[in-house]
Formats: C-alpha cells, sequence, structure tokens
C-alpha cells in the first residue's frame, strides 16, 4: 500500500520527518497485518490484542498523558518533543484497525477478502497520518474517505511509494496547485487523470482544448497536459536547486478510455485502454526499498509546499488558526 505523504495543503506527519514515518508506516502495516491474519486464521480477532504498536491501549494513554503534562511544564519546543519519549508522541494512540472492524474481519471467508477489508480499513488511518500531528491537524473533507483516485493510488502499489495528492505548493508567496506527484525509489511521477466516460476517445493536440468524442457527441475539454507540465517544471525547479537527482517523468493515464495523439510532445507517457495493464503490471511490480534520494526528494517537495492547520485542542485551550508553513 503506497503512503500518503501529503493531501492538498492538510498538515502532514511526514512533513516532520520524512526519514521516519515511511519505514514505521511499513513497520505498523506488516506487523498488524500478521498480527490479524494469524488471529484470523487460528480463532476469533480480538479487539485490543493488536494496535499500532503491540502494546497495551492503557500503556499508550500514560505515556500521552505524562508527555502532555511535561511539556505543558516547560514548553518544551516542537522540533524537540521525539527527544523525551522513544515512542514517536504523534501516535501515541493511534491503532490501524478500530475494534469494530477488528470484529467485522472475523466474518471474512477468504484470504483474500480479508487483504482487500485490511487495505479498506488502513485509508482512514492514512488521511489521519496526512492531515494531523501531535499539536496540529487540518480539517479534512469527507470526500476523500470515498475518492476513487485515492483508493488507486494507495492500495494498488507498494509500500515504498510515496503519494503527494494534488499538493499546493508557495511559491514566491504565491499557492499553486499540482497534479498528483508519485515518488518511487526510482522517479518521481507528475501524473494527470483524463477518466470520464468508459471508452471515451481524447483526442491531443498542442492547442489549448482537446476533443472528447464518445459514441453520441463531441465536447471539448482543456489540455491536459497544461497542468502536467506545470507540475513537472516545479518539481524539477526544486530538484535542481536542492541537488536531488532523481528523474522526474510525466504521465497522463486514462484507465477507462483512450488516447489519440500520433505527436505526443517529447517526454510524456501516454497510458490508456490499449497499454495500461503492461504499465500497471511493471509499476507494480517494483520491488525496490526506500532509497534515500527518494526520501530527500520527498522531503524538498514537502518543505515547499503549503499547510493549513489549527491548534489541537488538546495543547492549548484556544485554537490558533490559519497557522501557514
Amino acid at each position: 500500500m503506497a503512503q500518503l505523504i501529503k493531501l492538498q495543503d492538510y498538515v502532514s506527519r511526514y512533513a516532520q520527518d520524512i526519514y521516519l514515518y515511511p519505514s514505521r508506516f511499513v513497520r505498523l502495516k506488516k506487523k498488524q497485518w500478521e498480527g490479524i491474519k494469524e488471529k484470523w486464521e487460528n480463532g476469533p480477532v480480538q479487539p485490543k490484542e493488536i494496535n499500532g504498536y503491540g502494546q497495551p491501549e492503557e500503556l499508550s494513554s500514560t505515556i500521552f498523558q505524562k508527555i502532555k503534562s511535561i511539556v505543558r511544564q516547560s514548553d518544551t519546543p516542537q522540533s524537540e518533543l521525539k527527544e523525551i519519549s522513544p515512542i514517536s508522541l504523534e501516535d501515541d494512540q493511534d491503532t490501524m484497525i478500530d475494534d469494530h472492524e477488528l470484529e467485522m474481519m472475523n466474518k471474512i471467508q477468504t484470504i483474500e477478502g480479508l487483504k482487500q477489508h485490511f487495505l479498506n480499513q488502513l485509508l482512514p488511518f492514512q488521511l489521519k497520518w496526512a492531515s494531523s500531528t501531535l499539536t496540529e491537524k487540518s480539517f479534512i473533507g469527507k470526500e476523500f474517505a470515498n475518492d476513487p483516485t485515492l483508493k488507486f493510488l494507495l492500495q494498488r502499489f507498494p509500500d515504498t511509494f510515496l503519494i503527494l495528492y494534488k499538493p499546493i505548493f508557495l511559491l514566491k508567496k504565491a499557492p499553486v496547485e499540482a497534479e498528483f506527484i508519485m515518488i518511487t525509489p526510482g522517479a518521481a511521477i507528475c501524473i494527470s487523470f483524463i477518466e470520464e466516460e468508459e471508452n471515451a476517445v481524447f483526442v491531443g493536440s498542442k492547442d489549448r482544448f482537446w476533443i472528447k468524442k464518445t459514441k453520441n457527441k463531441q465536447t471539448k475539454i482543456l489540455n491536459p497536459l497544461t497542468a502536467l507540465n506545470r507540475t513537472e517544471k516545479i518539481v524539477k525547479t526544486l530538484f535542481d536547486m536542492h541537488g536531488v537527482e532523481l528523474p522526474v517523468q510525466k504521465l497522463l493515464l486514462s484507465r477507462n478510455g483512450f488516447i489519440d495523439y500520433p505527436l505526443a510532445p517529447y517526454g510524456v507517457q501516454l497510458i490508456e485502454k490499449r497499454n495500461y495493464d503492461e504499465w500497471f503490471s511493471a509499476l507494480r511490480g517494483t520491488k525496490s526499498p526506500l532509497k534515500h534520494m527518494q526520501l530527500k526528494a520527498a522531503q524538498i517537495l514537502l518543505q515547499y509546499c503549503q499547510t493549513t492547520s489549527i491548534r489541537r485542542l488538546e495543547w492549548e485551550s484556544s485554537p490558533r488558526q490559519g497557522d501557514q508553513n
């Protein structure tokens, strides 16, 4: 399952420590899956037996209360919080699957069904990490819980793929919304989706508008390469500024339609129904672990992303509105 490191302009735990959270997510996911699978195979899954750390909830709660007391008394800066305890404080009580869903898993009949249910229930956990930290939170839109594009990007690719979902970059004090960015161990892939009616044909050109043809009509749509080119330019510029040596690729994707563009510009990969399976299998089959340059690339992009959040009520009596990073 790929990792959601940035969701639009929401606060993200990955932005605090990109070298910690990706590997932690992989460990937590593996540990919880192995525990749930074993319980499912050997008997009913019991709530409270499996949490994000393999620790009792009472211990996590005690640690959280103790740390909160220390911070309030000493005004410890957020940058120093991780030095107080070997357990990352942002995750003090995080569990990947809640008690109700653990009970639901007992009714699943096949291992494949268990895997899919497990992946589905990881989405709220990912959204939590992509919209809150120990001291800050963002108000996340309800639509993301059932966003099919987000589910595709997260559920169909390896744990070592890092996803920025339409991040908003703050460049020269001006916000710029980008397309999807997938950072793999080998490349940063800028992705635009062009998916509407089933079997629609998109006729490409260098003009401002493309033609979309369906069974009974023909309409104009904005040239999808405009936003894709803008995203690629931002990523390349930031990488060049900070010495990130990672290839930047452009991908226009239509899983349910066709792209007709015989003289497509150099440097953009067109993936549609006729070549989707081959492309997907090759990318999904990537076995490379997380790489240092990949994490550096993610760190640089996150550094330039806009963040809108408020102070969590647990940490002060009145929230501070409109924090901007």
